[in-house]
């Protein structure tokens, strides 16, 4: 795969995807329930991926590779986006995009815009990484096409068990105003970002090839950076914890004190 073909596919995928997250903006303002926003981030972002892994844009791409990457990238697509779908379907709005609307007063539809659109062009680094791993020349499956299949299952697996955990405990009435700490949440006070995370680990491993001669590899290394840095630093575990910190006050700090942030660690004794 050239330079310029990659340059090209994914320039078209960003404006594509743009177009998806100014309808997600629509669709906010229309519903009133920012929850959606995600849905369309995950279920349009899968979409885009899946065609740039299958597009005709490299001669030598072997096109079993290009099937495996698309559904790869498809099934993480509609898992997550059948959940966030089924959760906004029972919530009035999501606290995160609520907390920014209320802190960007009469300004916030603009602001809001603006905001999905920087969504779209920080994803550009995830629709980048499946598009160099479809494309990797060589013959399909090898080993590194194998490990990037078990370790996006793997992840898939490990943030439905983590999401269905937390719905069991939100479902009892005993638990209403408490904090969840059981199962993989007594380990993480993040574990469904922690795999979500985990997930885009998988292409670079698809990407790169142990044969070398593939230097554009080296490009999908940007998914799990960028996704690491707006999970921990920038639009998930911040906001999500300040809102957690303002609903459950003591009870979330103490949590705090004994579980890791992101990466599942044995808990603390102390808090």
């Amino acid at each position: 795969m050239t330079w310029q073909a990659l340059l090209m596919t994914v320039l078209v995928q960003w404006l594509v995807f743009a177009a998806v997250m100014a309808g997600a903006w629509l669709l906010r303002r229309r519903t009133g329930n920012s929850g959606f926003v995600d849905a369309c981030w995950s279920l349009g972002l899968g979409a885009v991926a899946a065609a740039g892994a299958i597009a005709p844009v490299a001669s030598n791409a072997e096109p079993l590779r290009q099937g495996i990457v698309a559904g790869l990238v498809l099934l993480w697509s509609i898992r997550l986006g059948a959940q966030i779908v089924q959760r906004a379907l029972h919530s009035e709005d999501d606290p995160r995009y609520a907390a920014l609307a209320e802190g960007w007063g009469g300004d916030a539809e603009r602001r809001m815009f603006l905001f999905l659109q920087a969504q779209a062009a920080v994803s550009v680094p995830m629709l980048l990484a499946v598009t160099i791993a479809a494309h990797r020349p060589g013959a399909a499956p090898d080993l590194m096409d194998l490990g990037g299949i078990a370790l996006l299952l793997a992840a898939i697996a490990g943030e439905g068990i983590a999401d269905r955990q937390l719905w069991h405990f939100r479902r009892d009435p005993a638990n209403r105003g408490k904090v969840c700490d059981r199962g993989l949440w007594s380990w993480s006070r993040h574990p469904n970002y922690f795999f979500e995370w985990l997930a885009w680990l998988a292409y670079p491993l698809i990407a790169i090839s142990t044969a070398g001669g593939y230097p554009i590899a080296l490009l999908a290394l940007g998914a799990p950076v960028t996704m690491y840095v707006l999970l921990v630093h920038v639009s998930g575990i911040p906001l999500l914890e300040a809102h957690m910190l303002e609903s459950r006050g003591d009870a979330y700090r103490r949590y705090q004190e004994r579980t890791s942030a992101f990466f599942p660690l044995p808990p603390s004794r102390q808090g």
